[in-house]
């Protein structure tokens, strides 16, 4: 395998969507850290989008977050994309891959992130699938804990849930703190001790993003927004609890100008670098 490129933990990056090809390919040194793709819209893609995807990755450190595994699913996982996933992993020296904890397909894509049941059974079934995704990748990867609204069945609590699945797969997380921050509200439970309870030592990187207020108790996670000053908040918990991690700045649609992203994405460096260790922040100084 190709050696991977390492992420400072200091790191902050931005999500590669298509629309922002033309910005990313111009960027200016410093707009960002590194940038994240979903290996699923991009294996096999040719043409000026596929010489634009390896001309970026070829620049920048570039991570991996897929959509499509369905890691909680019951159907047999796609042996011929597994093997397309760790070629295309191995090629743009992937650091990090990780995958949503969810399903998304039923005898067919469903399209959308469902929530496994907080069960026991859940446990060891999708545990037995990261381990096989491992195997077939040759590397760990990290799983994320998603948003959800509505639970199918809950014989334990979410962070119980997640740290049973973390420990059996021996897998990594990926933190996704705007989830957090949104299950939190809608789910009514409280998101310091949630982070509090996390196995830190897993923690590969972050994600944070904007949300949207359907209502005081209800909200909508979407990638459409800026992101809330309380999921700064907590993004500043979770590097006071773990210290500073590589952190990805999501944004799906609705994107505003180039400049505003890259603002966004330098609060997201602030709040990683108060958490730096000393010699690092002389360093940048």
């Amino acid at each position: 395998m190709t050696a991977t490129r390492q992420l400072s933990p200091m790191a902050a990056g931005l999500g590669l969507r298509r629309a922002l090809l033309g910005p990313l390919q111009a960027a200016a040194p410093g707009d960002f850290d590194f940038l994240e793709c979903a290996p699923d819209n991009w294996i096999g893609v040719g043409g000026r989008y596929g010489a634009a995807l390896r001309e970026l990755s070829s620049r920048h450190p570039l991570v991996c977050h897929g959509l499509s595994l369905s890691l909680g699913a019951v159907e047999p996982f796609d042996d011929t994309y597994l093997l397309k996933l760790r070629r295309f992993l191995d090629e743009h020296r992937v650091p990090v891959f990780s995958e949503h904890l969810s399903y998304c397909s039923d005898d067919g894509q469903l399209y959308d992130l469902m929530p496994i049941p907080f069960t026991e059974e859940a446990v060891h079934h999708v545990a037995g699938r990261i381990r096989q995704v491992q195997d077939a990748l040759g590397r760990r990867i990290a799983v994320e804990n998603i948003s959800y609204y509505a639970a199918p069945y809950q014989s334990m609590a979410e962070i119980d849930f997640v740290n049973a699945v973390l420990a059996e797969a021996d897998c990594d997380l990926l933190l996704d703190v705007n989830n957090v921050f949104v299950n939190a509200i809608n789910h009514r439970y409280d998101p310091h001790d949630f982070l509090r309870r996390l196995p830190g030592g897993r923690i590969a990187y972050f994600h944070i993003a904007g949300h949207y207020d359907e209502a005081d108790d209800l909200k909508v996670d979407t990638h459409g927004a800026p992101v809330k000053p309380g999921v700064f908040a907590l993004l500043d918990q979770a590097s006071t609890l773990f210290g500073p991690r590589p952190a990805l700045l999501e944004r799906d649609f609705n994107f505003p100008p180039y400049a505003e992203l890259v603002a966004e994405v330098a609060q997201v460096r602030a709040v990683l670098a108060r958490h730096a260790p000393a010699e690092a922040r002389h360093a940048r100084a």
